[in-house]
């Protein structure tokens, strides 16, 4: 294929749509096993219908609903205002209760609010974590972990790593241990992430913009080229997946 055509191509990926939290564009070009427990049965399994329930930045609200929990007893964070537009059209009006947050430590909630706290994939604040779930009350949550496509990363931006020294499950659990949680459960994977196009890659890189800053076609189309080339050689691109689970319990 031409390079002017690849840019074509690849400016359409970078184009495309996003919503929710919901990679579908991808699912054929970008695989990433699921990690080896199940998230929404690890929740499910700590959940009774009277428990209020936090999901802390819901994306789209698409893992929530998946859960079933009484939407009269569910509260939702989510920051990022398509998302929360969305929410507000599609969670609002089942009695679920939104609430646009920006700032971790700045939860609009009582304290002692929740008898279970949820987080996939969202940045957290432990001290408001603590100060909103009741004693006795469950935080779960699911994180990407620090060493989670680094091989991408570097090959789009050999100047810039996002790098949280701090983001292990180590540093979490020390951490909830000095609040006074008793930590029930910890699980830690990683595996091998395969793209199989280039596109697939810009569309990824669009989205996590924080993992590629000032990210763009136009700006890096050369190493986009480089990246094509290992794809027609090897067949794939390849990096390393990285995910820890918590479940802790509130003294």
């Amino acid at each position: 294929m031409k390079t002017t055509d690849l840019k074509t191509q690849w400016q359409a990926d970078e184009a495309a749509a996003f919503q929710g939290w919901d990679f579908s564009y991808i699912s054929n070009r970008w695989d990433e096993p699921a990690p080896p427990w199940d998230y929404t049965s690890v929740v499910k399994s700590h959940l009774d219908p009277t428990y209020k329930l936090l999901d802390m930045g819901t994306g789209g609200g698409e893992v929530l609903l998946s859960i079933g929990h009484p939407h009269q007893n569910t509260y939702a964070t989510e920051a990022w205002p398509p998302n929360f537009q969305l929410c507000v059209k599609t969670l609002t009006p089942l009695g679920i209760t939104m609430a646009q947050t920006y700032e971790d430590d700045k939860l609009p909630f009582d304290n002692n609010s929740f008898d279970i706290i949820i987080n996939r994939h969202e940045s957290f604040d432990l001290e408001e974590v603590n100060r909103t779930l009741r004693p006795g009350g469950y935080f779960i949550t699911q994180q990407v972990g620090g060493k989670n496509t680094r091989e991408f990363m570097k090959l789009l931006n050999d100047d810039f790593l996002y790098d949280l020294p701090h983001h292990t499950v180590e540093n979490y659990v020390t951490k909830l241990k000095s609040l006074g949680f008793d930590i029930t459960q910890t699980e830690e994977a990683e595996y091998p992430v395969k793209v199989y196009d280039v596109g697939a890659l810009v569309y990824q890189a669009k989205v996590i913009e924080w993992e590629y800053p000032n990210f763009s076609v136009e700006t890096h189309f050369d190493k986009l080229l480089a990246c094509h080339k290992i794809v027609e050689e090897k067949g794939h691109l390849e990096a390393t997946g990285h995910r820890f689970l918590i479940v802790a319990k509130k003294s």
